[in-house]
């Protein structure tokens, strides 16, 4: 069976807050021939678990990291790296993965009002530029 799994799976199979739902996504993601899981999804997850659950951004980080190394999920692993790299140096991953996706699609500068993301890249060596 190959599936795209929604967040949702995500967080029962990484926090366990739900046990019977935790052991299904568990099954689930052993026992898939390929588990998608879409950009869209990771940023929501890494949402969900620093808002909701508290993670810390390290905790965050090695619940995608662990994710990522179950042999049947497949990830945008470029993109999913930029995310984590700005999530590790204290931004949001979505940041990381918006910039990655907007320079793949021809986009030469990372634009926004997000002080914090625009140094972060600049700090990456990407071009960003804060908008007042």
């Amino acid at each position: 069976m190959k599936v795209t799994a929604d967040t949702n799976v995500l967080v029962r199979a990484v926090v366990r807050d739900d046990l019977k739902q935790a052991n299904a996504a568990a099954r689930m993601l052993t026992n898939a021939e390929l588990v998608a899981v879409t950009l869209p999804c990771l940023c929501e997850f890494v949402w969900v678990l620093l808002r909701v659950y508290q993670y810390t951004s390290a905790d965050a980080a090695a619940s995608i990291r662990a994710l990522m190394a179950v042999s049947s999920v497949q990830v945008n692993r470029p993109a999913v790296e930029a995310g984590l790299l700005m999530l590790e140096a204290g931004g949001d991953f979505a940041d990381g993965v918006i910039a990655f996706e907007g320079h793949w699609l021809g986009g030469e500068r990372f634009v926004s009002f997000d002080k914090k993301a625009v140094a972060l890249l600049i700090e990456q060596g990407r071009e960003a530029e804060l908008l007042r």
